[in-house]
């Protein structure tokens, strides 16, 4: 197949959207696909990839790319990357990385424009079930894949860190909840120390906090780190904590700590239970207290963190890039079959 992929972010920007869509391409190349990858990020350097990345197109240059591919899939609904299908019939596969969004109490009109061209599309996936749920209809889930050539366990590696967080340092991303949560371990004589990974505008406001609430001895803040320096850093730490306040639709980053031997405590928000599975806990999301008190289960239980490290081969399965890339060929598929098209149609109906 010759299969057009847009992505609005995309190389060198970094996130979850990025990820999926530079491992899906890769392993359709490697599947004997031909591949075009088309984005709005712009980049002063050569693409290293064995597709062509074309950049910020014309409007002349996306007509013609959509006129020569078979099928059309999106990473995440993109409007902007998908009018040219007005005017050119193309198989139009959707893979809904995040939700529609609503502005406030009200929906906006440009969920209801959104929602509308999802009607329109041959076939639309998911990268969680949670996701799914909130978009509504009928659409398929496939998970998210992870970089398992950078994402693994080093057998020398020794736990010197109790706890780690990665991400963003944004109010979404709940660090003010974890910091909470250690001060009530601290408070009750248990004092484990945590690696902060990751940058953001709210770092200095999270330094202070850190500072103001005594922890400064146990937490250590190391900057944004990537790939196999990242994955080093994963190695020495024992659990990794995801107190997101936000609904995450999936969480890539928990596969991550997964895959490098970390047992996972993580908020119940949107697909992060999903992500998670059988290699770790969950608590209420924002609820400082019930953070703690899990913290305190696992530290405390290092059975259950064997066994939580010994179910991740077995997770990760499912989310090697391969395989998902192998879900995501099947879908496109029966996209480009008049007879899966109509099938769709059908379900539809019903």
């Amino acid at each position: 197949m010759n299969i057009l992929i847009s992505s609005y972010p995309f190389h060198p920007s970094i996130g979850g959207i990025e990820t999926v869509t530079e491992l899906l391409a890769g392993e359709f190349v490697a599947q004997g696909h031909s591949v075009k990858v088309v984005t709005m990020t712009p980049s002063s350097a050569i693409d290293p990839f064995p597709y062509e990345v074309v950049r910020r197109p014309s409007p002349r240059q996306l007509i013609n790319l959509v006129r020569g591919c078979d099928v059309y899939l999106q990473q995440n609904l993109s409007l902007r990357l998908a009018w040219p299908l007005l005017l050119v019939r193309r198989p139009w596969v959707v893979a809904m990385q995040t939700y529609l969004g609503d502005e406030g109490n009200r929906v906006s009109w440009r969920r209801r424009l959104k929602s509308a061209a999802l009607q329109l599309t041959t076939r639309l996936t998911a990268c969680s079930r949670a996701l799914a749920d909130q978009i509504g209809g009928d659409i398929s889930v496939i998970p998210n894949p992870y970089r398992e050539s950078v994402f693994r366990r080093y057998n020398d590696a020794s736990r010197e860190y109790d706890l780690v967080f990665l991400g963003r340092l944004v109010s979404d991303k709940g660090v003010s909840i974890l910091f909470e949560a250690l001060r009530r371990l601290r408070d009750g004589g248990l004092a484990p120390t945590l690696l902060i990974i990751g940058s953001g505008p709210e770092e200095w406001r999270l330094r202070s906090q850190c500072a103001a609430l005594g922890l400064a001895n146990q937490v250590g803040f190391c900057g944004a780190l990537r790939e196999n320096e990242l994955s080093k850093r994963l190695n020495v730490c024992r659990i990794m904590v995801i107190p997101s306040i936000w609904d995450e639709p999936f969480g890539i980053v928990a596969l991550e700590g997964i895959a490098c031997g970390c047992a996972i405590v993580a908020s119940n928000a949107g697909g992060l239970p999903e992500a998670v599975g059988p290699c770790g806990v969950t608590f209420p999301k924002g609820d400082a207290a019930a953070l703690a008190d899990r913290l305190v289960e696992l530290l405390g239980d290092p059975r259950s963190l064997a066994a939580m490290r010994a179910r991740a081969a077995e997770h990760l399965l499912r989310h090697r890039p391969a395989t998902v890339a192998g879900a995501y060929l099947e879908i496109l598929g029966r996209a480009v079959d008049p007879r899966g098209r109509k099938s769709l149609r059908s379900q539809r109906r019903q």
